[in-house]
């Protein structure tokens, strides 16, 4: 059976009645119900579908889409790219609204966000252009990134960046030591000779000496002499 057949017998069992809760608990299967045009896996999907962990929802800037899970409602606005985690949210870009009592936790970029309880929790999670929007609609969010783990009471609203500084400046950290090493390394290095090592006096006394007493030795070798006694 393909995957596209499997999804429409799924969606066929929970849209008769069969309770969620026993599929999503083995699979991380939900119900996707959309609102004009989606996409599923980059395929356009109809108006309801199942949708598993790991899947990706897209929307255009004139629709949406909503995803049902047990204790869990998710409505994907327009504009937006989202996968599916089964338990948790990934937004790629654009924003979503959170409605659960099931702890769905969100993550944009470096920054979670997360229900502070398991009372039920409303919350929006925006992330466009590198800027992360967090409201906390209802319920209190504890929100997290590379600085630490901060309480967002409800009714209030902050904003993160979506790669933290914090990871900018132990790369420029990084960088700053290479330069240092290479400067170390430069430094440390025997400064080259203005002429090259053969053309010094002292390689060329030397290596004329070695040269002459190798001649020497071979001539004193040879059964002939030199200057033969006759002509």
């Amino acid at each position: 059976m393909g995957m596209s057949a499997f999804r429409r017998l799924v969606s066929c069992v929970l849209l008769l009645g069969f309770p969620a809760s026993l599929l999503a608990a083995d699979s991380g299967a939900a119900m996707l119900y959309t609102h004009g045009a989606a996409w599923l896996n980059g395929a356009h999907v109809p108006a309801s579908s199942a949708i598993f962990t790991g899947d990706l929802v897209q929307t255009r800037s004139d629709s949406g889409a909503n995803i049902n899970a047990p204790g869990s409602s998710i409505t994907v606005l327009g504009d937006s790219l989202v996968q599916f985690e089964g338990s948790s949210l990934k937004v790629e870009h654009g924003s979503v609204d959170v409605a659960t009592s099931k702890g769905v936790a969100t993550t944009a970029g470096d920054v979670r966000i997360a229900p502070a309880s398991s009372a039920w929790t409303e919350f929006n999670v925006t992330d466009v252009d590198g800027t992360v929007k967090i409201a906390a609609n209802k319920g209190d969010l504890l929100i997290t990134d590379d600085n630490g783990t901060v309480t967002l009471p409800q009714g209030q609203q902050t904003t993160r960046d979506e790669q933290t500084d914090q990871s900018s400046d132990k790369d420029s950290s990084k960088d700053k030591d290479k330069d240092k090493k290479k400067k170390k390394r430069a430094a440390g290095a025997a400064p080259a000779a203005g002429g090259g090592v053969l053309s010094s006096p002292t390689a060329i006394i030397v290596g004329g000496a070695a040269i002459g007493g190798v001649a020497i030795w071979v001539l004193s070798r040879n059964d002939d002499p030199v200057s033969p006694s006759t002509p």
